[in-house]
C-alpha cells in the first residue's frame, strides 16, 4: 500500500485513518494520518501525537516497516515541498525535505548539476533519503548521502526546529540523524552538495561474467573505479556460472560522448516511459521457472562487451522507475528484500549466500552486487567497505524466513550487517550484534526525545529505541 495521495489527505490540523505498509506490501498496520506542509506544522503535529507515538514518512519506498507506526501518528512529509535554492558558488542546493530526488535531479539538471548519490529510484524523498543514509553505483569512490548533507533542519518533539550540521555544536544528533530511520526528529529541510554536468547522459560500459570469481575479479580491477559500478548477478545459476552477472560502470558523459543527434540538447532529462504493472498479480507468478527464463533471456541480451554507450541518467540510474507499481509483480503476498555487506576479505560468505539462495530456488530477478567504500559517521548507518548484495524475493517463498534466519547468521560471524531500510523480519538481538554503536546512538536519541514520541514498527520490532 502507499501513502495516502495528495488529493485525499486531511487538511492540516485534521487526520485520516490509513493502514500503510512499506515497499515490500507485507505486515499492514492502521495509524492516524496527518499531511503537515510546513515545519511549524511538523511541530505541532508531534505536540499531539498521543500515547502510540508519530514518526514521518516520506513515499513510501523502505521495503518493510521503517515507515508505518501501528496505532500511532504518521506525518506524510511528502507536501514539505517548495522552491529549490542552487548556489553555484557553494556548489550546494538547499530544498524541503519533501522534495523527491527524481524532482530534484531534474530541477538540477537544467542548470547543469546533478546529486552526489542516486539511489536505486528517484521515487523517495529528500528527507527520507537521509533518514536512510541512501547509496548508490557510486558509493566505493563517495560514500552514502550522509557524506554529501551540509546541513539539515531538525523538528525535535519538544517543537524545536535544530539547524545541524556534520561538524560542531549539533553535529552528534545530525550523525544520530543520518541514516537514524527517522527516530530522532523529523528532517524538513536539507542543503546537499551538488556537482556540474555537462549533460544528461552516462558513458556506460558492459561486461557480461561468466560466473562469481570473474564478477569479482573484474568489479576489482582498477579500472573498475570509474565513479559508478554495479553488477546483476543470476542467483538461480548454480555450479561454476554461478553469480554470472552483467557488469556495468559508468561516468557522467561529456558532450563529445554524444552522438550528434543528442548534442543538441545535451541537458534535456529524459525520465523514460511509465508504464503500470497490473494491478493484481497471482500468488507464484514470480518462481524458480519464470525467473530463469527472465534471467536466462535478460542474460543472452546483454553484450559480452561494450564500451562507451550513451545512455540516459534515469535509465542508468533508475530502470524500474518505469514501470509504477512494479511491486505488485510480486503478488498479493508481497516481497521481501533482503540487502547485506560484507566485509572485504569474507568473499568466501559473500559466495555461500549465494549458493544457498542458487540452493533454494530463490527466484530473484533484482539482484544487484556493488562494491561499497568508506563509511558515513552515522552509528545506524548501513554501507561499510566490502560487497553489498540486494535481493527482492517473493515473501511467499517456502521456508523463506529459515533460510534468512541462517543467512543472518553467517553475516553476522563475518562482521556483516542488514540494512534496516529494506529489513521486514530480522531478529533484535541479530540487529543488535551487527550494530554495536547502537547504544551510543540511542544515548543520543534519548537527549533528543526524552519522552519516546518517536517511534516506528521497525523500532518496536527491533527494540531501537
Amino acid at each position: 500500500m502507499s501513502p495516502p495521495p495528495p488529493d485525499r489527505a486531511p487538511a492540516h490540523g485534521g487526520t485520516r485513518p490509513a493502514l500503510l505498509t512499506g515497499w515490500g506490501r507485507t505486515a499492514p498496520t492502521a495509524a492516524r494520518v496527518a499531511r503537515p506542509r510546513t515545519a511549524e506544522q511538523v511541530a505541532e503535529a508531534l505536540s499531539r501525537a498521543g500515547a502510540r507515538g508519530a514518526l514521518a514518512r516520506g513515499l513510501g519506498r523502505s521495503y518493510g516497516d521503517a515507515a508505518q507506526a501501528a496505532g500511532g501518528l504518521v506525518l506524510d512529509c511528502t507536501a514539505l515541498t517548495g522552491p529549490i535554492r542552487l548556489d553555484t558558488a557553494r556548489g550546494e542546493a538547499t530544498a524541503p525535505a519533501g522534495t523527491t530526488l527524481g524532482g530534484l535531479v531534474a530541477h538540477l539538471l537544467r542548470h547543469g548539476y546533478f546529486v552526489p548519490v542516486a539511489p536505486g529510484t528517484g521515487q523517495v524523498t529528500l528527507g527520507g533519503a537521509v533518514a536512510a543514509d541512501v547509496h548508490g553505483k557510486n558509493h566505493h569512490a563517495d560514500s552514502s548521502i550522509g557524506a554529501h548533507v551540509r546541513a539539515l533542519t531538525l523538528v525535535t518533539p519538544d517543537g524545536s526546529a535544530r539547524a545541524l550540521g556534520p561538524e560542531g555544536d549539533g553535529s552528534e544528533l545530525f550523525w544520530a540523524t543520518v541514516g537514524g530511520m527517522g527516530l530522532t526528529g523529523v528532517v524538513t529541510e536539507v542543503t546537499l552538495a551538488v556537482f556540474p554536468v555537462e549533460t544528461a547522459y552516462m558513458r556506460v560500459d558492459t561486461d557480461r561474467t561468466a560466473g562469481l570469481d570473474a564478477t569479482l575479479e573484474l568489479m576489482s580491477r582498477p579500472a573498475s573505479d570509474r565513479r559508478y559500478s554495479v553488477c546483476w548477478v543470476d542467483l538461480l545459476a548454480a555450479g561454476g556460472a554461478m553469480g554470472r552477472g552483467v557488469f556495468t560502470r559508468a561516468d557522467h558523459a561529456r558532450i563529445g560522448d554524444l552522438p550528434s543527434t543528442l548534442r543538441r540538447e545535451p541537458l534535456r532529462h529524459r525520465p523514460g516511459t511509465v508504464l503500470a504493472a497490473p494491478p493484481w498479480a497471482p500468488p507464484g507468478l514470480l518462481n524458480r521457472w519464470t525467473v530463469g527464463a527472465f534471467n536466462a533471456a535478460y542474460l543472452r541480451a546483454a553484450p559480452r562487451r561494450r564500451r562507451g554507450e550513451a545512455q540516459p541518467l534515469a535509465g542508468f540510474f533508475h530502470p524500474l522507475d518505469a514501470v509504477r507499481g512494479w511491486n505488485r509483480m510480486y503478488g498479493p503476498r508481497g516481497l521481501v528484500q533482503y540487502q547485506f555487506v560484507v566485509p572485504f576479505g569474507a568473499e568466501g560468505t559473500l559466495a555461500a549466500v549465494m549458493e544457498r539462495l542458487s540452493r533454494a530456488g530463490a527466484p530473484s530477478f533484482l539482484a544487484v552486487l556493488k562494491r561499497m567504500g568508506e563509511p558515513t559517521p552515522g552509528p545506524l548507518s548501513f554501507p561499510r567497505p566490502g560487497w553489498t548484495l540486494a535481493v527482492d524475493l517473493p515473501a511467499d517463498l517456502p521456508g523463506l524466513g529459515r533460510l534468512l534466519d541462517a543467512l543472518d547468521e553467517r553475516l553476522l560471524e563475518a562482521g556483516g550487517r542488514l540494512y534496516l531500510a529494506k529489513d521486514s523480519r530480522a531478529r533484535a538481538e541479530t540487529v543488535h550484534a551487527m550494530y554495536p554503536e547502537l547504544p551510543a546512538w540511542r544515548r543520543v536519541r534519548d537527549r533528543a526525545d526524552p519522552g519516546g514520541v518517536l517511534v516506528s514498527d521497525l523500532a518496536r520490532r527491533l527494540r531501537l529505541v
